[in-house]
């Protein structure tokens, strides 16, 4: 599949969520991956990122995963993205895909983060 049509899917996708008023619930469950996923899309909008946790699967030693994320607003301090345990810090642009390749060779919980640490997720390795 090539990026354009990710992204329109992606867009299709998050499209009816972004536009709700209401907060996203703190205790969602991860959303899983595809077993053999090598992406993952992100959210960021005025309630922050959407979805706010994403299952992935454990890969072999050196495996990534490209984590996508799009800012959908200017209504959010989320203007970036940072993993802490990974040293990563990116700006997002509004409606400009951010790819991020996320280490997926051992199970673990990584956390992102906007630049104020307000809005907050995870990555679950397993």
């Amino acid at each position: 599949m090539h990026v354009r049509a990710h992204i329109l899917w992606f867009a299709l996708a998050v499209a009816p969520a972004c536009g709700k008023k209401s907060e996203p619930s703190p205790e969602l469950s991860p959303v899983p991956i595809a077993e053999s996923a090598a992406f993952a899309h992100v959210a960021v909008g005025e309630h922050g990122f959407l979805p706010t946790s994403l299952a992935l699967p454990k890969g072999a030693a050196g495996s990534t995963v490209a984590v996508t994320f799009v800012r959908t607003t200017d209504e959010t301090c989320a203007k970036e993205v940072v993993f802490p345990d990974l040293g990563i810090k990116k700006d997002l642009p509004l409606n400009k895909p951010v790819t991020v390749d996320v280490p997926t060779d051992a199970a673990r919980t990584l956390t992102f983060q906007c630049g104020m640490a307000m809005y907050k997720g995870a990555l679950v390795v397993r």
